[in-house]
């Protein structure tokens, strides 16, 4: 009964893992159609390994988010007068 458990759930995180690089990649605007097409048949033809390779092979190409600064500019604002009030 356990083995049966084990490719039960082995069968499902491959669907859940599949399914979500599919829709990814689907949503990705700097691929053609045809790569779309081909890298989500990767992904579904080697489990895991294609799946996981991709995602982040993606997630890589990707533009980091800038962080919002803090308010004021920090310690030296544009007055030139530092924080400590001696300028």
């Amino acid at each position: 009964m356990d083995s049966l458990f084990m490719i039960y759930a082995a069968l499902a995180i491959y669907i859940a893992i599949s399914l979500a690089v599919s829709v990814f990649l689907a949503k990705r605007d700097d691929l053609d159609n045809v790569q779309k097409i081909a890298q989500i048949f990767l992904v579904w033809l080697i489990p895991y390994i294609a799946a996981i390779a991709l995602w982040q092979f993606h997630k890589s190409q990707d533009l980091p988010i800038k962080k919002h600064s803090e308010f004021g500019g920090g310690p030296r604002d544009s007055s030139g007068a530092g924080s400590d009030g001696n300028h």
